[in-house]
């Protein structure tokens, strides 16, 4: 439970590397208060910094993963200005999670809505409880969710993206499944199993290739196919020339469990 003392987003990381941030606004339903942006950000920040780290979990405390952004506090001094720099803020710290260089996984066990829905489609990976749900509702307020479109259009089909950007609908944890939004749906019990099934996966890899991989994956992407596989020839010439790669094809040559160092 958060309070006065308790910091908004809470940092637990275990003997691996793999590192767990919880939201920590429950009775806020973890809305994305200019300070929990702020915090995210520091977090974030340090993690990329840390060469120790390995995977990171973004979790959040409470029933609700994240509401989005804090509505009172936005309604409170109206002005362009102000609103610029909020969402300047929030997107700074959304692209922080893509270019974090190890994956993160969303673990999703309630409700991710407006730029909550966003914070789970800009994490590489999510896993989603079976009683969670899923919208992108601020044009039911007069508000289009427009920076939650960049990511959800980046994730979902055009039209199914679109669907859920103009009417604001929840769509339940399968459908989210069904189209991409995230990867894996689990029982309430079984959540943090599920999430532990990736992590485990994520680590027993050599963090370089994945670093690599993942900076490629998101950078190719956004280019035409000549330019993108140009850049995927050199990611994987310069992948192949580090030690776990050298290692990983010679234990394959010969038969027997790559020796990672």
């Amino acid at each position: 439970m958060s309070g006065p003392d308790q910091p908004l987003v809470l940092r637990d990381t275990d003997a691996r590397g793999a590192v767990t941030l919880t939201l920590n606004r429950p009775l806020a339903f973890n809305a994305l208060s200019e300070e929990m942006l702020a915090a995210l950000q520091a977090e974030l920040d340090a993690l990329a910094k840390d060469a120790s780290v390995r995977v990171v979990v973004l979790a959040a405390a409470g029933k609700a993963f994240c509401a989005g952004h804090d509505l009172k506090q936005m309604r409170a001094a109206p002005s362009l200005a102000y609103y610029r720099k909020l969402f300047d803020q929030c997107a700074q710290m959304m692209l922080a999670v893509q270019r974090l260089p190890v994956p993160v996984i969303a673990r999703v066990q309630g409700i991710a809505t407006a730029a909550g829905c966003q914070l789970v489609a800009m994490c590489d990976l999510a896993v989603a409880s079976s009683m969670a749900k899923f919208a992108v509702s601020g044009v039911n307020l007069g508000l289009f969710c427009s920076t939650p479109g960049v990511a959800l259009s980046r994730n979902l089909g055009r039209k199914a993206a679109f669907e859920m950007l103009v009417t604001g609908e929840f769509i339940d944890a399968a459908q989210a499944q069904a189209r991409g939004l995230v990867n894996r749906v689990a029982a309430p019990e079984e959540l943090d199993a599920a999430v532990e099934s990736l992590v485990a996966s994520i680590v027993a890899k050599p963090r370089v290739a994945v670093a690599l991989g993942k900076g490629l994956f998101y950078r190719q992407l956004e280019m035409g196919i000549d330019a993108a596989y140009q850049l995927a020839g050199q990611t994987m010439a310069c992948n192949m020339m580090d030690e776990s790669a050298l290692e990983g094809v010679q234990a394959f040559i010969e038969k027997r469990p790559p020796d990672w160092k």
